[in-house]
């Protein structure tokens, strides 16, 4: 419990630093300092692991798989990139609702900032909740499986541009029948007072929006991570240290995703890969390492054939 407590208050006071006194002033994030704290988040993320090698070695933490040290910190590296895979095209999602209510470049770090916190919460009880149903209901394990590799079948035959329309969304429609909403941009403000209402600025819509997308997009990444590890701490550090690099990594990823065209080949690989692992985890059992190799050089794939592809296209 100690560490669970320390761990969140350690998340929570950098977020506090971070909104207090690093982006205290509004200002647009240029893709130099969003490219330098991207850095930051992935190198932690990564020293994370041996943090996790030393709290599993001394049994600082609750060990319900009984894991080894090293079968704990391969298993949350696996784990980690597993979310940060499957935030790429969250970030096409939240550029597309960026661009839709217009929010200056310099207003969109405070929305992403207060993302990232409902983030947490939700994907938390998603966790606690997905960690409870697969160790009180076995079977729940092969539904998940199937539900990943469906996902992965629809990603590959689902030939989409992310056309989504935030402001034609069921969400969007709601939030206006709850409260009043004005097109006006209001400074950093979510809420301001017109005729003495209060009402609701593109701001709050777009918080609302990317939210309900982070819950949707959880629905594919909590499964996956699951069919890695059921430890608690493990799939909720990996899942928070992925969240919070997500902010900084929209910044610097946001202009070249379209760069990044087979990427979405290694996300079906990997969907799949998790997904046929929980379907046949009682006949095949691989060890931490493969899982990891398989991840790593999927990714690593589709990042080169997509700059190969651009390469290519620029000499056209």
């Amino acid at each position: 419990m100690i560490v669970w407590i320390c761990f969140i208050s350690a998340i929570l006071l950098f977020l506090a630093l971070d909104l207090g006194i690093f982006n205290k002033t509004p200002h647009e994030i240029s893709s130099k300092e969003a490219g330098k704290w991207t850095g930051i988040w992935v190198s932690l993320s990564f020293l994370f692991s041996a943090v996790v090698y030393w709290l599993y070695q001394n049994n600082f933490v609750e060990n319900p798989d009984s894991l080894k040290p090293m079968a704990a910190s391969m298993k949350y590296i696996t784990g980690y990139l597993i979310e940060l895979s499957l935030s790429i095209d969250n970030i096409f999602v939240i550029a597309i609702i960026f661009s839709s209510f217009r929010i200056p470049k310099k207003y969109q770090h405070r929305v992403l900032f207060w993302g990232i916190i409902g983030a947490i919460i939700f994907r938390g009880l998603m966790i606690y909740f997905g960690v409870l149903i697969i160790n009180k209901f076995a079977w729940t394990t092969y539904l998940f499986g199937a539900f990943l590799i469906y996902t992965a079948i629809k990603m590959f035959f689902t030939k989409e541009d992310h056309e989504y329309d935030p402001q034609n969304s069921v969400i969007y429609k709601y939030l206006r029948k709850l409260t009043p909403i004005t097109p006006k941009i209001e400074g950093e403000h979510f809420f301001v007072k017109i005729d003495n209402v209060s009402t609701a600025t593109p701001l709050f819509v777009a918080l609302i929006l990317i939210e309900v997308m982070d819950v949707i997009f959880a629905l594919d990444s909590v499964p996956a991570i699951l069919a890695i590890t059921s430890d608690p701490f493990l799939v909720f550090s990996s899942n928070i240290f992925a969240i919070l690099g997500l902010r900084s990594m929209y910044f610097f990823l946001a202009n070249m995703l379209e760069k990044f065209s087979y990427l979405e080949y290694s996300l079906i690989a990997i969907l799949t890969f998790v997904g046929l692992k929980m379907m046949l985890h009682k006949f095949i059992h691989l060890p931490e390492w493969a899982s990891l190799a398989f991840i790593a050089v999927s990714l690593l794939a589709g990042i080169i054939a997509s700059l190969q592809k651009e390469k290519r296209n620029n000499k056209v």
